[in-house]
Protein backbone atom coordinates (compact mmCIF):
# COMPACT_ATOMS: atom_id res chain seq x y z
CA UNK A 1 0.00 0.00 0.00
CA UNK A 2 1.22 3.51 -0.83
CA UNK A 3 2.82 4.85 2.38
CA UNK A 4 1.21 8.23 1.72
CA UNK A 5 -2.13 6.79 2.84
CA UNK A 6 -0.61 6.23 6.29
CA UNK A 7 0.82 9.76 6.29
CA UNK A 8 -2.61 11.17 5.48
CA UNK A 9 -4.29 8.94 8.10
CA UNK A 10 -1.87 10.26 10.71
CA UNK A 11 -2.89 13.83 9.86
CA UNK A 12 -6.60 13.00 9.97
CA UNK A 13 -6.54 11.07 13.24
CA UNK A 14 -3.89 12.88 15.24
CA UNK A 15 -4.05 16.43 13.87
CA UNK A 16 -7.49 17.01 12.34
CA UNK A 17 -9.69 15.49 15.04
CA UNK A 18 -7.11 14.53 17.69
CA UNK A 19 -8.54 11.14 18.66
CA UNK A 20 -8.05 10.42 22.37
CA UNK A 21 -7.96 7.17 24.29
CA UNK A 22 -11.37 5.47 24.64
CA UNK A 23 -13.10 7.85 22.20
CA UNK A 24 -15.66 6.34 19.83
CA UNK A 25 -14.83 7.04 16.18
CA UNK A 26 -17.21 6.60 13.26
CA UNK A 27 -15.33 6.12 9.97
CA UNK A 28 -17.52 6.65 6.94
CA UNK A 29 -16.08 4.77 3.95
CA UNK A 30 -17.52 6.30 0.80
CA UNK A 31 -17.16 4.18 -2.35
CA UNK A 32 -14.95 1.11 -2.79
CA UNK A 33 -11.79 2.96 -3.82
CA UNK A 34 -11.52 4.68 -0.41
CA UNK A 35 -10.68 1.30 1.19
CA UNK A 36 -6.87 1.85 1.38
CA UNK A 37 -7.39 5.08 3.32
CA UNK A 38 -10.07 3.39 5.46
CA UNK A 39 -7.56 0.73 6.51
CA UNK A 40 -4.92 3.34 7.29
CA UNK A 41 -7.35 5.49 9.32
CA UNK A 42 -8.74 2.46 11.21
CA UNK A 43 -5.18 1.47 12.15
CA UNK A 44 -4.31 5.01 13.26
CA UNK A 45 -7.45 5.22 15.43
CA UNK A 46 -6.61 1.94 17.17
CA UNK A 47 -3.03 3.11 17.78
CA UNK A 48 -4.42 6.31 19.30
CA UNK A 49 -6.54 4.27 21.73
CA UNK A 50 -9.87 4.96 20.04
CA UNK A 51 -12.66 2.52 19.17
CA UNK A 52 -13.36 2.66 15.42
CA UNK A 53 -16.56 1.66 13.66
CA UNK A 54 -16.81 1.65 9.85
CA UNK A 55 -19.94 2.35 7.82
CA UNK A 56 -20.10 2.06 4.02
CA UNK A 57 -21.87 4.66 1.88
CA UNK A 58 -22.16 4.93 -1.89
CA UNK A 59 -23.95 7.00 -4.50
CA UNK A 60 -24.72 3.73 -6.31
CA UNK A 61 -26.69 2.61 -3.26
CA UNK A 62 -28.42 5.98 -3.06
CA UNK A 63 -29.31 5.64 -6.74
CA UNK A 64 -31.06 2.33 -6.08
CA UNK A 65 -32.94 3.79 -3.12
CA UNK A 66 -34.29 6.66 -5.19
CA UNK A 67 -34.97 4.60 -8.32
CA UNK A 68 -36.83 1.70 -6.72
CA UNK A 69 -37.97 3.15 -3.40
CA UNK A 70 -41.31 4.54 -2.30
CA UNK A 71 -42.10 8.14 -1.46
CA UNK A 72 -41.25 7.24 2.13
CA UNK A 73 -37.77 6.12 1.04
CA UNK A 74 -37.12 9.48 -0.66
CA UNK A 75 -37.72 11.43 2.57
CA UNK A 76 -36.08 8.85 4.81
CA UNK A 77 -33.42 9.98 7.28
CA UNK A 78 -31.45 6.73 7.84
CA UNK A 79 -31.75 5.83 11.51
CA UNK A 80 -28.41 4.05 11.77
CA UNK A 81 -26.57 7.03 10.31
CA UNK A 82 -28.39 9.36 12.70
CA UNK A 83 -27.68 7.05 15.65
CA UNK A 84 -24.04 6.99 14.61
CA UNK A 85 -23.87 10.73 15.13
CA UNK A 86 -25.30 10.24 18.62
CA UNK A 87 -22.86 7.40 19.40
CA UNK A 88 -19.64 8.90 18.05
CA UNK A 89 -17.32 11.38 19.69
CA UNK A 90 -15.50 11.73 16.37
CA UNK A 91 -16.66 11.39 12.76
CA UNK A 92 -14.16 10.87 9.91
CA UNK A 93 -15.73 10.93 6.45
CA UNK A 94 -13.67 9.37 3.66
CA UNK A 95 -15.77 10.53 0.77
CA UNK A 96 -14.73 8.59 -2.28
CA UNK A 97 -15.37 10.40 -5.54
CA UNK A 98 -18.49 8.96 -7.17
CA UNK A 99 -19.83 9.24 -10.70
CA UNK A 100 -21.10 12.81 -10.85
CA UNK A 101 -23.91 11.69 -13.17
CA UNK A 102 -25.02 8.68 -11.09
CA UNK A 103 -28.46 10.16 -10.37
CA UNK A 104 -29.20 11.62 -13.80
CA UNK A 105 -32.24 9.35 -14.36
CA UNK A 106 -33.81 10.31 -11.01
CA UNK A 107 -36.50 13.03 -11.21
CA UNK A 108 -35.23 16.34 -9.87
CA UNK A 109 -38.03 16.61 -7.31
CA UNK A 110 -36.91 13.33 -5.70
CA UNK A 111 -33.28 14.42 -5.60
CA UNK A 112 -34.19 17.70 -3.92
CA UNK A 113 -36.27 15.98 -1.24
CA UNK A 114 -33.59 13.39 -0.54
CA UNK A 115 -30.92 16.09 -0.35
CA UNK A 116 -32.98 17.82 2.33
CA UNK A 117 -33.34 14.57 4.29
CA UNK A 118 -29.59 13.94 4.21
CA UNK A 119 -29.06 17.54 5.31
CA UNK A 120 -30.61 16.57 8.66
CA UNK A 121 -27.89 13.96 9.19
CA UNK A 122 -25.28 16.55 8.25
CA UNK A 123 -26.74 18.92 10.83
CA UNK A 124 -26.31 16.25 13.52
CA UNK A 125 -22.66 15.74 12.52
CA UNK A 126 -22.01 19.45 12.96
CA UNK A 127 -23.80 19.60 16.31
CA UNK A 128 -22.72 16.38 18.00
CA UNK A 129 -19.23 15.34 16.83
CA UNK A 130 -15.71 16.51 16.11
CA UNK A 131 -15.44 15.81 12.42
CA UNK A 132 -13.28 15.94 9.33
CA UNK A 133 -14.09 15.26 5.68
CA UNK A 134 -11.72 14.16 2.93
CA UNK A 135 -12.42 13.61 -0.76
CA UNK A 136 -10.65 10.49 -2.03
CA UNK A 137 -9.95 10.67 -5.80
CA UNK A 138 -10.52 7.85 -8.27
CA UNK A 139 -9.85 7.16 -11.95
CA UNK A 140 -13.29 8.53 -12.76
CA UNK A 141 -12.63 11.61 -10.68
CA UNK A 142 -9.49 12.32 -12.72
CA UNK A 143 -11.56 12.03 -15.91
CA UNK A 144 -14.09 14.45 -14.43
CA UNK A 145 -11.26 16.92 -13.82
CA UNK A 146 -9.89 16.24 -17.34
CA UNK A 147 -6.46 15.13 -16.16
CA UNK A 148 -4.71 11.77 -15.85
CA UNK A 149 -5.01 9.72 -12.65
CA UNK A 150 -1.32 10.00 -11.71
CA UNK A 151 -1.45 13.80 -11.95
CA UNK A 152 -4.63 13.85 -9.87
CA UNK A 153 -3.08 11.76 -7.10
CA UNK A 154 0.10 13.85 -7.07
CA UNK A 155 -1.99 17.02 -6.72
CA UNK A 156 -4.09 15.38 -4.01
CA UNK A 157 -1.20 14.19 -1.85
CA UNK A 158 0.85 17.40 -2.31
CA UNK A 159 -2.11 19.49 -1.20
CA UNK A 160 -2.84 17.23 1.81
CA UNK A 161 0.59 16.29 3.18
CA UNK A 162 1.69 19.73 4.36
CA UNK A 163 3.08 20.94 7.67
CA UNK A 164 -0.31 22.17 8.79
CA UNK A 165 1.00 23.73 11.97
CA UNK A 166 3.18 26.05 9.87
CA UNK A 167 0.39 26.64 7.35
CA UNK A 168 -1.93 27.62 10.19
CA UNK A 169 0.51 30.32 11.33
CA UNK A 170 0.65 31.84 7.84
CA UNK A 171 -3.12 31.84 7.45
CA UNK A 172 -3.70 33.13 10.98
CA UNK A 173 -1.57 36.22 10.28
CA UNK A 174 -3.92 37.17 7.44
CA UNK A 175 -7.03 36.29 9.43
CA UNK A 176 -5.92 38.57 12.27
CA UNK A 177 -5.72 41.47 9.81
CA UNK A 178 -9.16 40.68 8.41
CA UNK A 179 -10.64 40.69 11.90
CA UNK A 180 -9.65 44.34 12.29
CA UNK A 181 -12.01 45.38 9.47
CA UNK A 182 -15.76 45.84 9.17
CA UNK A 183 -16.75 45.74 5.51
CA UNK A 184 -15.91 43.38 2.65
CA UNK A 185 -16.45 44.42 -0.96
CA UNK A 186 -15.92 42.05 -3.91
CA UNK A 187 -15.40 43.40 -7.42
CA UNK A 188 -15.01 41.03 -10.37
CA UNK A 189 -16.67 39.86 -13.56
CA UNK A 190 -20.42 40.57 -13.25
CA UNK A 191 -19.85 40.94 -9.52
CA UNK A 192 -20.33 43.79 -7.07
CA UNK A 193 -21.08 42.36 -3.64
CA UNK A 194 -20.56 43.76 -0.16
CA UNK A 195 -21.35 42.82 3.43
CA UNK A 196 -20.33 43.53 7.00
CA UNK A 197 -18.13 41.21 9.01
CA UNK A 198 -18.19 43.40 12.11
CA UNK A 199 -18.06 41.31 15.25
CA UNK A 200 -17.53 38.10 13.29
CA UNK A 201 -14.56 35.76 13.69
CA UNK A 202 -12.25 34.73 10.85
CA UNK A 203 -11.10 31.11 11.05
CA UNK A 204 -8.40 29.29 9.12
CA UNK A 205 -8.72 25.99 7.29
CA UNK A 206 -5.74 24.04 8.55
CA UNK A 207 -6.95 20.47 7.91
CA UNK A 208 -9.04 20.36 11.08
CA UNK A 209 -12.34 20.09 9.18
CA UNK A 210 -11.80 19.46 5.49
CA UNK A 211 -8.93 17.79 3.61
CA UNK A 212 -7.21 18.92 1.47
CA UNK A 213 -7.49 22.27 3.18
CA UNK A 214 -6.32 25.84 2.86
CA UNK A 215 -8.86 28.62 3.36
CA UNK A 216 -9.68 31.62 5.51
CA UNK A 217 -13.38 32.02 6.24
CA UNK A 218 -16.05 33.81 8.23
CA UNK A 219 -19.82 34.28 8.51
CA UNK A 220 -21.09 37.58 7.05
CA UNK A 221 -23.67 39.60 8.95
CA UNK A 222 -26.58 38.23 6.94
CA UNK A 223 -28.75 41.35 6.89
CA UNK A 224 -25.95 43.41 5.32
CA UNK A 225 -25.34 41.26 2.22
CA UNK A 226 -26.02 43.50 -0.77
CA UNK A 227 -25.26 43.21 -4.48
CA UNK A 228 -24.73 40.49 -7.05
CA UNK A 229 -22.22 37.76 -7.84
CA UNK A 230 -21.44 35.56 -10.84
CA UNK A 231 -19.70 32.18 -10.54
CA UNK A 232 -17.47 31.16 -13.46
CA UNK A 233 -17.08 27.63 -12.14
CA UNK A 234 -20.09 25.28 -12.21
CA UNK A 235 -21.96 24.85 -8.93
CA UNK A 236 -22.57 21.25 -7.88
CA UNK A 237 -24.88 19.81 -5.21
CA UNK A 238 -26.17 16.28 -4.89
CA UNK A 239 -24.73 15.34 -8.29
CA UNK A 240 -26.53 18.20 -10.06
CA UNK A 241 -24.43 20.66 -12.07
CA UNK A 242 -25.54 24.28 -12.46
CA UNK A 243 -23.63 26.36 -15.01
CA UNK A 244 -23.13 30.13 -14.78
CA UNK A 245 -24.95 30.70 -11.50
CA UNK A 246 -25.90 34.29 -10.72
CA UNK A 247 -27.23 35.38 -7.32
CA UNK A 248 -28.24 38.76 -5.93
CA UNK A 249 -29.34 40.08 -2.53
CA UNK A 250 -30.81 43.32 -1.25
CA UNK A 251 -29.67 43.76 2.34
CA UNK A 252 -29.89 40.08 3.15
CA UNK A 253 -32.92 39.16 1.06
CA UNK A 254 -32.31 37.00 -2.00
CA UNK A 255 -33.83 38.79 -5.01
CA UNK A 256 -32.33 36.88 -7.94
CA UNK A 257 -31.20 33.32 -8.62
CA UNK A 258 -30.48 31.99 -12.09
CA UNK A 259 -28.36 29.39 -13.87
CA UNK A 260 -27.93 28.27 -17.45
CA UNK A 261 -28.61 24.66 -16.43
CA UNK A 262 -30.84 23.12 -13.74
CA UNK A 263 -32.16 26.49 -12.63
CA UNK A 264 -35.24 24.89 -11.05
CA UNK A 265 -33.03 22.78 -8.79
CA UNK A 266 -31.03 25.87 -7.80
CA UNK A 267 -34.18 27.74 -6.78
CA UNK A 268 -35.68 24.79 -4.93
CA UNK A 269 -32.52 24.31 -2.84
CA UNK A 270 -32.48 28.00 -1.98
CA UNK A 271 -36.05 27.62 -0.66
CA UNK A 272 -35.27 24.67 1.61
CA UNK A 273 -35.81 26.68 4.79
CA UNK A 274 -35.55 30.21 6.18
CA UNK A 275 -31.76 30.14 6.22
CA UNK A 276 -30.99 28.45 2.90
CA UNK A 277 -31.02 31.65 0.81
CA UNK A 278 -28.62 33.54 3.10
CA UNK A 279 -24.85 33.67 2.74
CA UNK A 280 -23.60 31.64 5.69
CA UNK A 281 -19.92 31.67 4.75
CA UNK A 282 -17.43 33.77 2.83
CA UNK A 283 -13.92 32.43 2.28
CA UNK A 284 -10.63 32.76 0.43
CA UNK A 285 -9.04 29.66 -1.14
CA UNK A 286 -5.31 29.54 -0.31
CA UNK A 287 -3.90 26.13 -1.31
CA UNK A 288 -1.62 26.78 -4.30
CA UNK A 289 -0.94 23.04 -4.70
CA UNK A 290 -4.50 22.70 -6.02
CA UNK A 291 -4.42 24.11 -9.53
CA UNK A 292 -7.12 22.15 -11.38
CA UNK A 293 -10.88 22.64 -11.12
CA UNK A 294 -12.38 19.21 -10.44
CA UNK A 295 -16.13 19.97 -10.08
CA UNK A 296 -15.91 18.81 -6.48
CA UNK A 297 -16.36 21.41 -3.77
CA UNK A 298 -14.26 19.70 -1.08
CA UNK A 299 -11.22 20.26 -3.30
CA UNK A 300 -12.20 23.23 -5.47
CA UNK A 301 -13.02 25.60 -2.60
CA UNK A 302 -9.34 25.45 -1.58
CA UNK A 303 -7.89 26.46 -4.99
CA UNK A 304 -5.41 29.26 -4.41
CA UNK A 305 -6.66 32.54 -5.88
CA UNK A 306 -10.38 31.81 -5.53
CA UNK A 307 -13.13 32.84 -3.16
CA UNK A 308 -16.28 30.97 -2.29
CA UNK A 309 -19.58 31.69 -0.64
CA UNK A 310 -21.86 29.16 1.01
CA UNK A 311 -25.60 29.60 1.12
CA UNK A 312 -27.31 28.17 4.18
CA UNK A 313 -25.90 27.13 7.53
CA UNK A 314 -23.11 29.36 8.91
CA UNK A 315 -20.31 28.25 11.18
CA UNK A 316 -21.37 29.18 14.70
CA UNK A 317 -17.69 29.55 15.68
CA UNK A 318 -17.53 32.44 13.21
CA UNK A 319 -20.51 34.15 14.83
CA UNK A 320 -23.33 32.79 12.66
CA UNK A 321 -26.71 33.24 14.30
CA UNK A 322 -29.16 31.01 12.42
CA UNK A 323 -29.49 27.43 11.21
CA UNK A 324 -30.28 25.62 7.96
CA UNK A 325 -30.30 22.08 6.60
CA UNK A 326 -28.15 23.37 3.72
CA UNK A 327 -24.50 24.41 3.59
CA UNK A 328 -23.63 24.77 -0.09
CA UNK A 329 -20.34 26.25 -1.24
CA UNK A 330 -19.95 27.78 -4.70
CA UNK A 331 -16.52 28.81 -6.00
CA UNK A 332 -15.59 31.98 -7.88
CA UNK A 333 -12.30 32.47 -9.75
CA UNK A 334 -10.57 35.72 -8.72
CA UNK A 335 -7.28 35.29 -10.59
CA UNK A 336 -8.07 37.78 -13.37
CA UNK A 337 -9.23 41.41 -13.08
CA UNK A 338 -10.67 40.94 -9.60
CA UNK A 339 -10.18 42.38 -6.15
CA UNK A 340 -11.49 42.28 -2.61
CA UNK A 341 -11.48 45.41 -0.46
CA UNK A 342 -11.56 45.65 3.33
CA UNK A 343 -13.04 48.96 4.48
CA UNK A 344 -12.28 50.39 1.06
CA UNK A 345 -8.65 49.25 0.94
CA UNK A 346 -7.61 46.54 -1.56
CA UNK A 347 -6.34 43.41 0.24
CA UNK A 348 -6.68 40.74 -2.47
CA UNK A 349 -5.96 41.38 -6.15
CA UNK A 350 -6.01 38.92 -9.03
CA UNK A 351 -5.92 35.94 -6.69
CA UNK A 352 -3.16 37.15 -4.35
CA UNK A 353 -3.20 38.72 -0.90
CA UNK A 354 -1.43 42.10 -0.79
CA UNK A 355 -1.36 42.44 2.98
Amino acid sequence: MDKRWDELADILVNWSVGVKKNEKVMISMGEIHSYPLTVAVYRAVVKAGGFPQVQFLSERLRHNLLKFGTEEHVDWVPEIEAMGMEWADVYIALRGAANLHELNDIPMEKRIRNQRAMGKVSNMRWAKTRWVLVRVPSEGFAQQAKIDYESMMEMFFRSCLLDWEEEAKKLRRIADILEQGDNIRIISKETELSFSVKGRTWLVGDSRISVPDGEIYTAPVESTVHGHIYYEFPAVLGGVIMENVRLAWEYGKLVHASADTNEEYLREILQTDDGSSLIGEFAFGTNDYIDTYTTDILIDEKIGGTIHTAVGRPYKDCGGTYDSAIHWDIVKDMRLESKVLLDGVPIFENGKFII
